[in-house]
This record gives C-alpha cells, sequence and structure tokens, in this order.
C-alpha cells in the first residue's frame, strides 16, 4: 500500500518541526526516514500515525486521504522505540491484545497468533512475562504486536536503539527479512546510517525538518547532493576540504582546473572518501594527528590545511602523531559542493570532457 506525503507540516509556536517535507513510500516498499537527532524524523512517523495533528499538507495511504482519520482508520501498524509491553500480561497476551479490543474471533486470534510465534520463533515463549525476557526477545514481542495485525502498513520509531551492537545486527537482518516476505509497506526512522544503508530500499535524509535528498542508499553514498549529505553519510564520512586551503587549491589547479577560467568558478569544496584516499609519494601535503587500528584496516587522522580528514588505509600503519604524510586519490573520485549553498557541483573534470 503507498504512502505519500504532500507539503507536509508541524509547528509548535514558531518552531517548524517539520517543514513541507514531500516523498512517497511505494507498495511493499522499506523507506527509511533517516537524520540527526532533532531533525523531524519521528514527528513525521507521529504525523503519519495520526497521533500529531498537521499543521499543513497533506498524507495519504493507498490513495485514500487519512490527514484528519483518528490511528484507528489509518491501516497501519506501529512499533515503538521503548516496546510498549505490558508488564502483567505474558508474550501471548501482549502480542493479541489489540485484537481482543477490536472482539476479533477466538478462532481467527489463534491463527493470527501462531503465525506470528512461528515467524518470529517464540513459540517457547508465550507464556513468560516482559520481565523475564532479553532486550532481543521483547523486540521480537513488539515486532510481533505489529505483525498480528495484518495490517499493510507499519512504521517502526527507532526500534532497536535498545539493543547491543551483535543484536542490531542480527535484528536489523530479521527485520527486512520479515519485511520482504510479508509484503508490507514499512516506514522505518532510525539516525543510525548502518542500519538505513543495510535495510533501506530508498532513504529520505532530513536535516532540520526538511529533506536533504531522496535516494536509494547507492545513490547517497556514490552521488551526494550536498555537502550535508556528504558528511553524513558513510562510515567515516566524507572528507570535506576547503579551496582556499593552498594546497588544496594547487591540487585542485593540476589535476582539474588546467585551462579553466578560475576566476568564474564559485567557492568550492572537495569532497573525498576516507577509503579513496592513499598515503603516496605526491600529493596534498597533511599532518598525522593520531590513527585508529582496526584489524582489517586502519584510520589515519591528520590535518590538510585548515580541514581535518580521515585517510582508510588496509592493515596497521607505521605511524605517530605530528608525522608528514602526502595523500592522492583518484581524480574521478572527486566530489564538488558549493561552499555557500551546500549543493553538489558540476566537475570541472566532466566540464572539460
Amino acid at each position: 500500500m503507498q504512502i505519500t506525503l504532500s507539503n507536509i507540516s508541524k509547528t509548535w509556536g514558531v518552531v517548524k518541526a517539520v517543514d513541507r517535507v514531500s516523498c512517497t513510500a511505494d507498495a511493499s516498499e522499506l523507506l527509511v526516514m533517516l537524520g540527526p537527532s532533532g531533525c523531524g524524523k519521528s514527528t513525521i512517523l507521529r504525523l503519519i500515525a495520526g497521533l500529531e495533528t498537521l499543521s499543513g499538507g497533506a498524507i495519504s495511504i493507498g490513495g485514500r486521504d487519512v490527514s484528519r482519520l483518528p490511528p484507528a482508520e489509518r491501516s497501519i501498524s506501529m512499533v515503538f522505540q521503548s516496546y510498549a509491553l505490558f508488564p502483567h500480561l505474558n508474550v501471548e497476551e501482549n502480542i493479541v491484545f489489540g485484537l481482543k479490543v477490536r472482539k476479533l474471533d477466538p478462532a481467527e486470534r489463534k491463527r493470527r497468533m501462531d503465525r506470528v510465534a512461528e515467524l518470529l520463533g517464540l513459540g517457547e515463549l508465550l507464556h513468560r512475562k516482559p520481565a523475564e525476557l532479553s532486550g532481543g526477545q521483547r523486540q521480537r514481542v513488539a515486532l510481533g504486536r505489529a505483525i498480528v495485525s495484518e495490517a499493510p502498513v507499519c512504521l517502526m520509531d527507532e526500534p532497536l536503539s535498545n539493543l547491543d551492537a551483535k543484536l542490531r545486527h542480527e535484528m536489523r537482518r530479521e527485520i527486512r527479512s520479515l519485511q520482504q516476505r510479508l509484503g508490507i509497506t514499512m516506514i522505518y526512522v532510525t539516525h543510525d546510517q548502518i542500519e538505513a544503508m543495510t535495510m533501506a530500499d530508498k532513504i529520505v535524509l532530513l536535516n532540520a525538518g526538511r529533506v536533504e535528498q531522496i535516494a536509494t542508499p547507492e545513490e547517497l553514498y556514490s552521488r551526494p547532493a550536498t555537502r550535508f549529505t556528504a558528511g553524513f553519510i558513510g562510515t567515516p564520512p566524507m572528507n570535506l576540504l576547503s579551496l582556499r586551503d593552498a594546497d588544496v587549491a594547487d591540487w585542485f589547479r593540476t589535476h582539474l582546473a588546467a585551462g579553466l577560467n578560475e576566476g568564474s568558478l564559485p567557492s568550492l569544496t572537495l569532497g573525498v572518501r576516507p577509503e579513496m584516499m592513499r598515503p603516496a609519494d605526491e600529493g596534498i601535503s597533511g599532518e598525522v594527528l593520531g590513527f585508529e587500528y582496526l584489524g582489517a584496516d586502519s584510520l589515519i587522522s591528520c590535518r590538510i590545511g585548515g580541514s581535518e580528514c580521515i585517510v582508510r588505509q588496509e592493515g596497521k600503519v607505521n605511524l605517530a602523531a605530528g608525522d608528514r604524510i602526502r595523500v592522492n586519490w583518484p581524480v574521478a573520485e572527486t566530489h564538488f559542493f558549493e561552499t555557500e549553498t551546500g549543493r553538489r557541483w558540476k566537475s570541472p573534470h566532466a566540464a572539460k570532457g
């Protein structure tokens, strides 16, 4: 079932939490709302659910305008960050609670309960209380409560943030697999870009209540539309170097700007992924600030001009703080952003070709 947001806004007094956001989650798609804390992503989810009222714009689900409908009439289920389980009810009672409230036929309740227990591996836990469950098991119960409603749309508000790293990895795969098997439309809110990149069909990247970019994970990584996107996506994120720094400007002139009238160029920021940079005999000079050894590779922190950047290198490096190194990268892996607007700028290398 398709979900469409058309210029939706939410204000509290003079504060614009959501500012004219438009996007579409296609039927059976997993769309991730990604962004830093306070960017409006959870507010958008609550607006879709009907837990907050719109200040402007419209929301449609399955082609039906639900902007003024109560949550119960929107054909959705929701999984909260806090799990929101009833402590006095066991697992089975928690999962079917909503079906009992709706007075669903007992035989149909049992059919749905059995299906959910099989899907999520909860069969041996049905008579336990939430206090007797691990974090991952509680998350499965919260998922089961959403699935048992058989709603065509599922909303998830940072459901894995209370889990440790290993469990988050397992639950990412489990949620994605479940969404694909059931064919439901899912909108998933997170500030964790790893969750977004590994799970999403499409990502809506938000910044201060506005859409920064809507794209597939591959496009967000390889072709960020703004400087904000470049600095948010990637682990570590893209290095951003100012062409006002002499060494960076020299590299730019040598590799990309020959024959161009530099006076006609806008003020630019140059972007390079850490994994594309390499220590080299020739290149931009930098001062080593330190490094982190991660086993398979090392992250070298260095200062180039007035900017700090990260160089990702395989294996362990023999460097110390204060050492001087030179770094280089393939010309084709260079990104450019207008310093004033933050928007992506067409590469002068492409312009010459």
